[in-house]
């Protein structure tokens, strides 16, 4: 189950909870070196951090960034290993609204180049605008499924 979920799937979480010990490029590099990936993984955490706009922060600590340069780099943790989906759970909801608009952003136009599905769980909706499928939860149960292609 452990080397499904490092394979499969993302996580982006509400607070990124980055290791503040650790630079932007090792908490990206994490999800990689616990699923045994060699040499390769540096350069591939360049490249999700340059693809998130935060390669030049490469080598500072987590604890050094803003909170949306820390979902950012969230983001690209999140995609490490490529997941089929990534999973983030109110991935906007610790962020100023111009912070918010950009990660959202940024996870839509991720979607669309690398083929992920990103399913976000969020309470204001509107944030989010134009996406593929809308499902409303209520109570534990699926209140109400809107397609939106």
């Amino acid at each position: 189950m452990s080397r499904f979920r490092n394979k499969k799937l993302g996580f982006v979480f509400q607070f990124s909870n980055l290791l503040a010990d650790l630079t932007v490029l090792e908490n990206v590099m994490l999800p990689s070196q616990i699923g045994g990936a060699g040499a390769s993984g540096a350069k591939d955490a360049l490249d999700l951090l340059r693809a998130v706009g935060m390669e030049e922060y490469a080598h500072k600590k987590a604890d050094e960034i803003s909170g949306g340069q820390a979902q950012r780099t969230a983001i690209a943790r999140g995609l490490a290993n490529n997941p089929t989906i990534v999973l983030a759970d109110e991935p906007t909801g610790n962020l100023d609204s111009v912070s918010a608009e950009s990660v959202v952003d940024l996870m839509k136009s991720i979607a669309r180049k690398m083929g992920s599905t990103f399913v976000v769980v969020t309470h204001d909706r509107e944030q989010f605008g134009d996406v593929d499928r809308v499902i409303t939860i209520k109570d534990g149960k699926v209140a109400m499924e809107i397609p939106v292609w």
